[in-house]
């Protein structure tokens, strides 16, 4: 799952992009408010974590401009301040949610995946590729009845392909939802997912639903049961 921090405060954005990642979030910083506006309507994300008091451009504005875009990705705002108008003004502008500093992390993971859960008006709670169904908002997926434990970062990959089951899509893109923007490392490192992948979703069921298109990327398929292809 991909998440945007828009956050001027460096030591409480290093405390959360290491917490997020950590729970399976590729997370991308902004440090003023244009910068992520413009991330934000650059990139494609599953939830926005934005600050009221930022530089060059408040968070209210930052909110205003996205949903005057019709952007409709879900919004958690934090704020040092406290109090009702603070948060009626929040919400008026289009947030979905709001948090006061200062703020437990444990309250934000878990409100950040009930955002993740509503999603957009189109977007399902759980996303089924034939008998394969992964949970975005607990990171849990499953093949029929059987349950297949992933790390955070193969759930991100493999969300990366369910999300748009059929198409091919490639090395470049699945960084960029699985990792960060600023990831600069060797894309092969996607292969070595891929590979975990197929041990764990599709190997012991006897499929092969996650196709390698030759100089193209991957693709998630519906495999049906017995297929070896």
């Amino acid at each position: 799952m991909r998440l945007l921090l828009v956050e001027d405060e460096k030591r409480l954005t290093d405390v959360l992009t290491g917490g997020l990642a950590s729970e399976g979030f590729a997370v991308d910083v902004a440090h003023d408010g244009r910068d992520g506006l413009w991330l934000a309507t650059e990139n494609t994300y599953d939830v926005i974590v934005l600050d009221v008091m930022l530089p060059r451009m408040n968070g209210y504005a930052v909110c205003g401009k996205l949903r005057a875009a019709e952007n409709w990705t879900p919004i958690l705002m934090l704020t040092a301040k406290d109090g009702v108008h603070d948060e009626a003004e929040a919400l008026d502008t289009g947030a979905d949610d709001y948090l006061s500093k200062p703020f437990s992390y444990v309250v934000l993971l878990a409100r950040l995946r009930a955002l993740v859960r509503r999603g957009g008006p189109a977007r399902p709670v759980s996303i089924t590729v034939g008998d394969l169904v992964l949970d975005p908002s607990g990171l849990r997926c499953r093949r029929g009845d059987v349950d297949i434990a992933l790390t955070p970062k193969e759930f991100a990959v493999l969300h990366g392909l369910a999300r748009r089951p059929g198409e091919v899509v490639s090395k470049r893109e699945l960084l960029g939802q699985a990792w960060d923007f600023a990831y600069d490392g060797d894309p092969n490192i996607v292969e070595v997912y891929i590979s975990a992948l197929r041990r764990k979703i599709d190997a012991p069921f006897g499929r092969a639903s996650l196709v390698t298109v030759r100089g193209a990327g991957y693709r998630l398929e519906a495999a049906p049961s017995g297929s070896t292809r």
